[in-house]
């Protein structure tokens, strides 16, 4: 049986380092795909090799064809098959800007790597993947990395909100059409993780925290996010697609 590969789309830091080391862990070969060159990234990328696991890096951007077409025709010509699709990269808005502030410009930019990045790279997997022999007990997975802004209204970013919306249609839609096929969708959705994106409202959050706003009473990790992919990732969900996992330290519970 050949070895499974992964692609980890954002994999070069924060929570796409946190998955693509774990999934290394488990076994898989991965695939990194970021903006960043190789070499601007490369201390990070030395934790991969140090826990002896085989990674390729792709450089590129989501929201161009093109670096999409790469990623998957070097990842197959590197390894041979795609197992795993982890659907993480994207992007916040450059300015937190009031709803009625907000420009097309900037809805365009997240709206070009959040959703139509993820959804037409979603597409170029499943293909590759509906090519491929079955290995073990279902054709492949698909991760969407989503957030709890999908659900919760921030009113100074938007764009981000209506893109993480975006990507639980993706996941409902890829679940559907592709169930019968062996290929099992999911979606995990982050809520307040300590990471690059969150450093500039960390102030923000701390009180959020200290006021008891989470139930579980700390930031998460990218640990916390990588360890719900990889169980999605496994074959203990092999009955169920198309949902979703909040990791938000209870987060979304409704309470009086």
């Amino acid at each position: 049986m050949e070895a499974k590969t992964a692609i980890v789309t954002g994999g070069s830091r924060g929570i796409g380092l946190a998955i693509a080391k774990g999934l290394g862990l488990d076994g898989y070969q991965v695939v990194i795909f970021a903006t960043k060159s190789k070499d601007k990234c490369i201390e990070q990328l030395n934790d991969l090799d140090q826990n002896h696991i085989i990674w390729h890096y792709v450089q590129g951007s989501l929201d161009q064809k093109e670096d999409r077409q790469r990623l998957i025709g070097e990842a197959v010509e590197r390894f041979g098959r795609i197992d795993v699709l982890v659907n993480n990269a994207g992007v916040a808005p450059l300015v937190r800007a009031d709803l009625l502030d907000m420009t097309e410009e900037s809805f365009d930019r997240v709206m070009g790597i959040n959703v139509k990045g993820t959804l037409f790279l979603t597409q170029l997997a499943a293909k590759q993947m509906l090519k491929q022999k079955i290995q073990g007990r279902k054709r492949g997975t698909i991760v969407n990395v989503g957030s709890c802004s999908a659900q919760v209204s921030s009113v100074n970013r938007g764009e981000y909100c209506i893109s993480k919306s975006a990507v639980s249609m993706i996941t409902t839609l890829f679940a559907d059409r592709l169930a019968a096929e062996g290929i099992l969708v999911h979606e995990v959705r982050p809520g307040v993780i300590r990471t690059d994106m969150t450093s500039s409202v960390q102030e923000k959050y701390d009180a959020l925290i200290e006021k008891g706003e989470f139930p579980i009473p700390r930031w998460g990790t990218p640990e916390d996010v990588a360890d719900a992919v990889r169980a999605f990732c496994s074959d203990q969900f092999l009955y169920t697609t198309g949902n979703y996992l909040d990791v938000d330290g209870g987060f979304h519970i409704r309470r009086l």
